[in-house]
């Protein structure tokens, strides 16, 4: 003899929102590497080229930073974003007598 057959309570699952309602997921950052003064540096991406200078504990009022060969000033460093593969050239600057 078989069991009886219990049906599957569908109230107990609410109901899927629609599509529009679902809430924005981020895309996963991508680990990889940028050349930095000769070196290959791991960078979490997305990443800015002011968020890679702080990270390494540069202000960036103390650098001169050319960028895959074009120099960019402070002022640009908030707005730059890094790729995978750029290469950078940061030189401290220095004052005193």
């Amino acid at each position: 003899m078989r069991p009886p057959v219990i049906p599957h309570p569908t109230s107990a699952f609410p109901p899927i929102p629609a599509p529009a309602t679902l809430p924005r997921v981020e895309t996963p950052s991508t680990p990889t590497t940028i050349q930095a003064n000769g070196q290959s540096i791991p960078v979490t991406f997305p990443c800015t080229l002011e968020a890679f200078l702080q990270a390494r504990h540069l202000p960036p009022r103390s650098v001169v930073v050319e960028h895959n060969g074009q120099a960019v000033a402070p002022s640009e460093f908030h707005a730059r974003p890094l790729a995978p593969g750029d290469r950078l050239e940061i030189v401290r600057i220095v004052a005193g007598g």
